[in-house]
């Protein structure tokens, strides 16, 4: 079997997403997310100047050896834009050898070990009041876990904490800038989760976003005082490439932490993972260079007791989400997976075969990861620049959004 032509293909059903689609001479297809929220462009061109011409007559199952060509071959190793444009080939090349093979990915990985995976979704409000309710609805709604935002007092709203157009990565033709102030972030968001277990209860899993905004004496204080709520998880805490930070956090607080949405390979989390400093690794499909570098990883955190917990917006398409679900179901350390539901325009252009019910997602048992593309319906979505926030302190300095 040989690989006779490859498409790229930008859509923008609610979100921007690159996809990539492998065609094979005995006519299957595969089907890849090589999405970078903001850098679809540069992710296209790499794909059509640099990797696509290589692809053409090679032999789509040898795909432990097509990755290695890849990131081997680039000098520059490791960058978003490299890693996503991977992933979008190794992804559509384990559709095709799981299609070939006549099983869902997750038979050819090894099989199940569990029957169902537990997701988590967000809710917030401005008001701690607000932010409540948002979480008992998601409740009254199936879920078991849900993250919880909520504005800040003194602040306008920033990303991820209202229900308007601050909370839209197609924010703006150019950066949204916010305003943060941590000193009154970290007086507040103990007295959300008070609220939050007063009217909810234990039996409610509640995690939190610190979107990196922290310094690590202040993420462990954070840590510490979210104990008394026993959070499944405080996540992003400090900027993620400074990773000697996550022992100062460990020392202070037993919350456990999640981090590693914007990592790109295994060297990004190597440190945090063989020290344990983090409990749940956050990597993705799309952005950690496809299916199979994140089994790798995966496998690895197995050895540390760190679990899976991939990153999972809306901004990563459908297939990216089916990968991650198949790896999810295999891994015997899966934790816990995002989800944000889609809009119907994008669940209409990559109709798949995963599921969610009562707060658990499954892959679903079609031939492959089980997502297409229609790419008539996709034509109709044409790509629209857009960026997610810049922040800046009470005083005008930049700071981590």
């Amino acid at each position: 079997m040989k690989i006779t032509d490859v498409k790229v293909i930008v859509s923008s059903p609610g979100r921007n997403f690159v996809t990539v689609k492998i065609f094979t001479d005995e006519g299957l297809t595969g089907i890849g997310d090589a999405t970078l929220n903001g850098r679809e462009k540069a992710v296209v061109a790499y794909l059509e100047d640099h990797l696509v011409p290589i692809l053409i007559g090679r032999d789509p199952s040898r795909i432990e050896d097509t990755w290695q060509y890849f990131y081997k071959g680039a000098y520059w190793r490791r960058g978003p834009v490299t890693m996503a444009a991977i992933a979008g080939i190794d992804t559509a090349l384990w559709d095709i050898k799981a299609k070939a093979a006549g099983m869902p990915l997750y038979q050819l990985l090894g099989g199940a070990s569990r029957e169902k995976m537990l997701c988590y979704t967000h809710a917030q409000g401005m008001e701690i009041s607000e932010a409540v309710e948002a979480v008992a609805e998601k409740i009254e709604q199936g879920y078991h876990a849900v993250r919880a935002q909520v504005g800040i007092p003194g602040l306008p709203a920033v990303y991820g904490t209202d229900k308007s157009a601050t909370n839209v990565a197609a924010l703006n033709n150019l950066p949204h800038e916010e305003v943060w102030s941590t000193p009154k972030y970290l007086r507040h968001i103990p007295k959300l989760f008070a609220a939050l277990r007063e009217k909810l209860g234990d039996d409610v899993e509640l995690l939190h976003d610190a979107h990196h905004r922290l310094t690590p004496l202040e993420a462990a204080r954070l840590g510490r005082d979210l104990e008394p709520y026993r959070l499944f998880w405080l996540e992003d805490t400090v900027a993620a490439e400074h990773q000697e930070g996550f022992r100062l956090i460990r020392k202070h607080t037993v919350t456990p932490i999640a981090v590693g949405e914007v990592f790109n390979t295994i060297w990004d989390a190597r440190l945090l993972i063989e020290e344990q400093l983090i409990d749940y690794i956050r990597m993705t499909t799309v952005h950690a260079g496809g299916v199979t570098p994140l089994r790798r990883i995966m496998d690895f955190a197995s050895i540390y007791n760190v679990r899976t917990a991939c990153h999972g917006a809306m901004d990563m398409s459908p297939v990216c989400l089916a990968a991650n679900l198949h790896l999810g179901l295999w891994a015997p350390n899966f934790g816990i997976q995002e989800y944000t539901p889609y809009l119907p325009e994008t669940l209409e252009v990559f109709p798949g075969a995963w599921t969610a019910k009562h707060g658990y997602l499954h892959p679903g048992d079609a031939p492959g990861h089980g997502v297409d593309i229609d790419e008539a319906l996709a034509a109709k979505y044409p790509y629209e620049r857009s960026y997610l926030p810049v922040n800046r302190l009470e005083d005008g300095t930049l700071w981590h959004w």
